[in-house]
């Protein structure tokens, strides 16, 4: 059985459902003045777990991106372009920085490898046109050298 609303936890809920920002800015000064009994906590520890699945994606979501770089490179050499190459740069970038601001995504970075690449080589073979069989079944590339500065395959 759900209990009522008070006043103050729908006047939050509706700031949070319409102007997003200004709940942020009111839940923050809620905290620094330590108004705890005035924080919409619902929503903040929903808004706190959202956070750590972001982060999450889109580390899986720049590691994709570099192996399906990585796989074109090595799969398609005469296409080679240096979008490409400037598109693994820009994403490894995005990994080695979440990495520096959450040293613990790395247990996670290591424990997705596998499964992204098989995501990258669906896409690989989506954007190349190549048969899926063109691409090796276990990566062939060290996470250390996917996400390394210089590595290009062969």
């Amino acid at each position: 059985m759900e209990t009522a609303m008070t006043p103050l936890e729908a006047a939050l809920k509706t700031q949070y459902e319409t102007d997003y920002l200004r709940w942020i800015e009111t839940t923050l000064e809620k905290l620094r003045s330590r108004d705890y009994a005035s924080v919409d906590w619902e929503n903040l520890v929903e808004e706190i777990e959202d956070m750590g699945r972001s982060e999450r994606r889109s580390l899986k979501s720049n590691l994709i991106v570099v192996l399906v770089h990585l796989l074109k490179w090595q799969f398609q050499i005469d296409r080679r372009s240096g979008s490409w190459e400037g598109s693994m740069i820009e994403h490894r970038r995005r990994i080695h920085q979440a990495i520096d601001d959450s040293p613990s995504l790395q247990p996670f970075l290591e424990s997705i490898f596998d499964e992204c690449y098989l995501q990258a080589v669906k896409q690989a073979k989506a954007e190349t046109g190549l048969s899926s069989e063109t691409f090796p079944h276990q990566c062939p590339y060290e996470l250390v050298e996917v996400v390394g500065d210089e590595f290009l395959p062969d």
